[in-house]
């Protein structure tokens, strides 16, 4: 997607570590209509499947998640990082690493909310390794649910994690996919569209 990709040229820091911050458009300041016009491509490009349900991870990922339910009619599900008191019966769980934040969550989702009957399309900001996506497909499986897709704004292709997930058959649609990054000059480069 030509418009986020410039955002981050123009926007994106690339910081040491394989960091690329887009905190000034993506995930502490969001920008709505970017996040609209991703949600309409998402829609396109998941267009011939049947999704009721969206579920990304908190925190970064629900902002993205709402604006894109709103192009499906759909409500959003995130999976929590703490068990708190307000969540009540029985949960999924997964663990998962964080690259951004190099450590291990414990994600939960109540299976109130999450189920055999549900059709689910994934939403999250950053695509690096895949953790984060693998503990939410573990989660899915468990329920019973079927994954529709994953749509994942950033991907960065470098480090692998969206080659493992599209081995497996599932539908992953990145709007921009970071080949390679350099913290010294601060270049970006992006896979081109084969």
């Amino acid at each position: 997607m030509k418009l986020l990709e410039e955002r981050i040229r123009n926007e994106g820091v690339v910081k040491p570590g394989g960091v690329l911050k887009v905190d000034s458009f993506l995930n502490h300041q969001m920008d709505v209509a970017l996040f609209d016009a991703m949600g309409e491509e998402w829609k396109r490009l998941f267009s011939d499947k049947y999704i009721n349900k969206i579920l990304t991870i908190e925190t970064s990922g629900i902002g993205i998640a709402c604006i894109v339910a709103r192009h499906f009619g759909v409500p959003v599900v995130f999976a929590k990082k703490a068990k708190s008191i307000n969540i009540d019966g029985e949960v999924y769980d997964a663990k998962i690493h964080s690259f951004t934040h190099g450590r291990v969550y414990d994600v939960i989702v109540s299976k109130k909310y999450i189920g055999s009957e549900d059709h689910v399309l994934i939403i999250d900001d950053f695509l690096a390794n895949g953790c984060a996506l693998e503990g939410l497909l573990s989660i899915l499986k468990e329920a019973g649910a079927t994954v529709e897709g994953i749509g994942i704004a950033i991907e960065k292709g470098f480090q692998h994690g969206g080659d493992r997930i599209r081995a497996t058959g599932i539908q992953l649609e990145s709007l921009a996919i970071v080949e390679s990054m350099n913290d010294q000059t601060g270049e970006i480069h992006f896979r081109q569209e084969s």
